[in-house]
């Protein structure tokens, strides 16, 4: 068994570039945790092109921050396309999906509460 805060303490104090946490792979979605709290978790994802995760639910608010590429996200049924340096918030309860346009990374934040 993996301990998963070992993995996560090893970004701790130290400056490093968000965009080179998770590298894309060929048609592959890659994820990264790199907090996870009972309060809440920061996941960094790299989508390779047509790449995506179909229309679900979450309980909580999260928030999708484009580091790099273009995706189609998706909220009740409502496309928007992001870029690089652009963010949405995906409010609790609502239908969402999220596509790569193009291959994207994005930072995914959820606080619980």
């Amino acid at each position: 068994m993996v301990d998963e805060t070992a993995k996560t303490d090893t970004l701790k104090s130290k400056a490093l570039i968000l965009n080179s946490i998770v590298s894309y792979q060929p048609g592959s979605i890659v994820s990264r945790e790199i907090i996870k709290k009972p309060t809440g978790t920061v996941t960094v994802f790299a989508f390779d092109t047509g790449q995506g995760l179909s229309e679900h639910t979450a309980p909580f608010d999260a928030l999708v921050y484009i580091l790099d590429g273009e995706a189609e996200i998706k909220i009740s049924r409502k496309a928007y396309r992001l870029k690089a340096g652009e963010f949405i918030i995906m409010p609790a309860q609502e239908p969402h999906a999220l596509q790569a346009v193009k291959a994207f990374k994005m930072m995914l934040v959820m606080i619980k509460g």
